[in-house]
């Protein structure tokens, strides 16, 4: 059975830190890149970030970049989100995605092709 399972989310202070992680298990994912999407409350998921495994392709959403990283860790089958300077703007649930195709997760429409979800990690951010 594939499983992506989020983790880390909380509640925390503006300009505060969190690390999101997914643990990916089932499968083999070597060829899938991963990725975090965001719902915010009354608005559509939207992409956040991704990774391959390598690391050596990464993507973030003009909204994150400078703020967010993202990595892998191979060996662990565990994707990072290192979320720092959060805004109220960051509450949201926090989504690990994983497909074999990049486009999937840049061409917005896309992302409902995408072939596997966690279940998702609320994040809320208090002034």
């Amino acid at each position: 059975q594939v499983q992506l399972v989020e983790s880390g989310g909380g509640l925390v202070q503006t300009g505060g830190s969190l690390r999101l992680s997914c643990t990916a298990s089932g499968r083999t994912f070597s060829n899938y890149i991963m990725g975090w999407y965001r719902q915010r409350p009354g608005q559509e998921r939207e992409f956040v970030a991704l990774i391959n495994w390598r690391g050596t392709t990464t993507h973030y959403a003009d909204s994150v970049k400078g703020r967010f990283s993202v990595s892998a860790d191979n060996a662990k089958s565990t994707v990072s989100l290192q979320m720092t300077n959060l805004q109220a703007d960051d509450t949201a649930v926090y989504y690990c995605a994983a497909d074999r195709e990049y486009r999937n997760f840049v061409v917005g429409h896309r992302s409902s092709l995408i072939d596997y979800w966690g279940q998702g990690t609320q994040v809320t951010v208090s002034s």
